[in-house]
């Protein structure tokens, strides 16, 4: 039996990159009024002291019952991987952004690892791998 998956709201993926030591700002854009804009339901930015920032976006909600009664949930974010302001993959060697400057299609329990993973890159990586050609 598949496991459901953890629905997202703004304030818990402000409260997973707190944990993780990162600086936040978490907005949500759509309301529970149908007249709201419908481009994304909330978005947290995570600046991390090693200078790497997650900006992780819900762009819809996905609906569990016909009518919205209960069923209106983020289960999936997409995040994008910034340093120095610019969109940029991680370093070789590790799990995520690899070759990439976002990740698409997020349940909670990867973004717990991506989070993980991101917290601990250390900066020097990106001029050391510069320098040999691997960036």
């Amino acid at each position: 039996m598949e496991t459901p998956l953890q629905p997202m709201t703004a304030d818990s993926v402000r409260e997973l990159l707190e944990a993780a030591g990162a600086e936040v700002m978490a907005r949500s854009g759509r309301s529970e009024h149908y007249s709201a804009p419908r481009e994304f339901s909330f978005e947290a930015k995570g600046i991390f002291p090693n200078g790497i920032t997650l900006h992780i976006v819900a762009r819809q909600f996905n609906y569990r019952d016909p009518w919205e009664a209960s069923g209106r949930v983020n289960d999936l974010v997409d995040v994008q991987l910034l340093k120095d302001g610019q969109l940029t993959p991680l370093p070789k060697g590790f799990p995520f952004f690899q070759d990439t400057d976002e990740e698409t299609g997020i349940d909670e329990p990867t973004l717990r690892q991506l989070i993980s993973c991101v917290q601990t890159v250390n900066p020097k990586l990106y001029e050391l791998q510069r320098i040999t050609g691997d960036l």
